[in-house]
């Protein structure tokens, strides 16, 4: 799956997990040149306390649009260390085929 803002993937993974109808992709898997920290915080009575990162593309900061769980502020085990996103940012199904298995693929054929 990938996350995209102003067209540009700004995070992409395959072990992304879904809860309560949010994706949430690998921290490690972000593209970190796009991210700014902010000092938003949240709090789920049972996911924990949430910390936020600007987007920032282009000259253009797309405030407190992800949220990550850190592994010691994390409830839920399968949160930590993940990121999801909002505020605009789309996301979307990887359709990326990597070259060996379009080499297997094409033995068939």
């Amino acid at each position: 799956m990938r996350a995209i803002w102003k067209n540009t993937v700004i995070a992409q993974s395959d072990d992304v997990e879904e809860i309560d109808g949010n994706f949430y992709f690998p921290l490690d898997s972000i593209k970190k040149n796009y991210f700014i920290e902010s000092s938003t915080k949240s709090s789920c009575p049972w996911k924990g306390q949430a910390s936020y990162f600007h987007i920032l593309i282009d000259g253009e900061v797309n405030e407190d649009s992800a949220w990550y769980y850190s592994g010691e502020e994390s409830k839920v085990a399968i949160l930590k260390d993940r990121v999801a996103f909002w505020k605009g940012v789309e996301l979307k199904e990887s359709s990326f085929i990597g070259f060996e298995l379009l080499s297997v693929l094409n033995s068939f054929f």
